[in-house]
């Protein structure tokens, strides 16, 4: 019998890792596909986990990967309560 590999997976692990592993809010901006004032607007909100280093920002992509699935996991909680 063959053994199905999945390449996409693979091809999507390779790239996480070579990704860095703290980001700059250019970078998460890019991560998150969303506009780089979304995550200062986000930040001055303290809805972002992040860190800094002077004046600059920073974000661990471990941490940000929680906070998504967190959110999402929150709105799938508020659909459900609301019978959606």
């Amino acid at each position: 019998m063959a053994m199905r590999t999945d390449f996409g997976v693979a091809a999507r692990e390779r790239a996480k890792a070579s990704e860095p592993r703290v980001m700059t809010a250019k970078e998460l901006a890019e991560y998150l596909r969303v506009h780089r004032s979304t995550v200062y607007k986000l930040l001055r909100r303290r809805e972002l986990p992040g860190f800094r280093i002077g004046t600059d920002w920073r974000f661990r992509r471990e941490v940000i990967d929680q906070w998504c699935a967190g959110r999402n996991a929150s709105i799938g909680e508020r659909a459900a309560s609301r019978g959606t």
